[in-house]
């Protein structure tokens, strides 16, 4: 994480690193600042919902870490600040028509 690129968002922050393989993993760093266990669980279900339908570029590691009172944002508001980020930093592929 420390050699990847960020960025941020007040939701939450996306840190990338290329690796070269031929897929991408993505994990999750929601941490006691955001809520209880029940409010964790249920952010991070939000967010793989969202990245689910989004058109990963291959060879990345990314870490999505919440900021405290993401767990509060409508659905839309992660998804697209969630996209936008991704964007941002290239990491979208391209859609299929």
């Amino acid at each position: 994480m420390r050699t990847g690129r960020r960025a941020r968002h007040h939701l939450f922050q996306v840190v990338a690193r290329s690796t070269g393989e031929p897929v991408t993993r993505i994990g999750f760093s929601v941490g006691k600042q955001v809520g209880g266990a029940v409010v964790r669980n249920r952010l991070k279900r939000r967010l793989r919902m969202i990245l689910r339908d989004l058109p990963w570029r291959e060879g990345f590691h990314v870490v999505i870490i919440a900021r405290p009172g993401s767990d509060s944002a409508r659905f839309d508001e992660l998804a697209s600040a969630l996209k936008t980020s991704a964007q941002r930093m290239g990491l979208m592929g391209v859609e299929d028509a």
